[in-house]
């Protein structure tokens, strides 16, 4: 599968060897139990940034002079979810060796547990995984697989310290796997403010993200394939994400499960935004 490049940038901030930021495709929808096609999600994405203005008028920058390399797909919509992961965690791990600023984009949230597991190993002390979603996506298995879009996070809970934001749909066997005072429920922080600081407490100092889009309210996301009434405004997320990225390392992020209609392709946008944001909240001032 060919990707096309971020945003269309000039062919000087897209080279491997001089850019900062690598974003890694990830193609892969071989789990989900809705509506299908997640694995568009990342052409969607590239496609809708190519109308983006490049200069962010939050930040006052231009992040892309940073230089961002849009990889070779990880892997293939038809791989088995175990091929998957695998490909996933070899190819995020070979990009943090060579000291960039690893991103993933999906594909279902599956696609993280490669990512997550790869970053783990590099960062074994003072190490978070903030997961902003939804859904809990802690069993163990899922239709007889641990490799299920519902299982992207049991890995991360027994392994590191996972923080769980905006989720407002848990199964009732997932519960025995949470931490309570690391889990902020929807119906208890969105249009609110004051529990950003205990969350940033609960992190540690390097702290990778894994943003489901599902995570919006579905009238800012409609594109995914499992939308949850409820969830974050736009606005909400955005300023979130700031105070995250100010207060602690972010060693790298993913961005799953946008399901693109052509209806609403406006989600795509959002999609490309919220993407770009995260980069300039991660490289301003530097």
């Amino acid at each position: 599968m060919t990707m096309r490049t971020f945003a269309g940038i000039p062919k000087e901030y897209g080279e491997l060897y001089s850019s900062k930021i690598v974003l890694i495709p990830a193609p892969f929808d071989g789990t989900s139990t809705w509506k299908k096609g997640s694995e568009r999600g990342v052409e969607a994405m590239l496609r809708a940034s190519e109308n983006m203005e490049l200069y962010d008028l939050e930040t006052r920058s231009e992040v892309y002079r940073k230089g961002i390399f849009t990889a070779p797909a990880a892997c293939q919509p038809e791989d088995a979810p175990e091929d998957m992961v695998e490909k996933v965690y070899r190819a995020v791990g070979s990009f943090i060796e060579r000291k960039k600023f690893v991103t993933l984009f999906g594909g279902e949230h599956s696609v993280s547990i490669g990512s997550i597991r790869a970053f783990s190993e590099r960062y074994p002390k003072q190490f978070s995984v903030l997961q902003i979603d939804a859904h809990a996506d802690l069993r163990r298995t899922y239709e007889g697989s641990p490799f299920n879009h519902a299982c992207a996070m049991y890995e991360a809970r027994q392994r590191d310290r996972l923080v769980q934001v905006g989720i407002r749909s848990v199964a009732a066997d997932e519960r025995k796997w949470m931490k309570r005072k690391n889990v902020f429920f929807a119906q208890d922080i969105c249009g609110r403010k004051k529990w950003i600081r205990s969350a940033l407490s609960r992190l540690k100092k390097n702290v990778y993200i894994t943003l489901d889009l599902d995570a919006l309210d579905p009238s800012v996301m409609p594109a995914t394939g499992t939308p949850e009434p409820g969830g974050f405004r736009y606005e909400e997320l955005l300023y979130f994400l700031r105070e995250v990225f100010k207060s602690k390392r972010v060693v790298g992020f993913d961005m799953v499960e946008l399901c693109p209609n052509e209806n609403l392709y406006h989600a795509d946008f959002t999609a490309a935004k919220i993407y770009y944001k995260m980069l300039s909240y991660k490289f301003y001032g530097t």
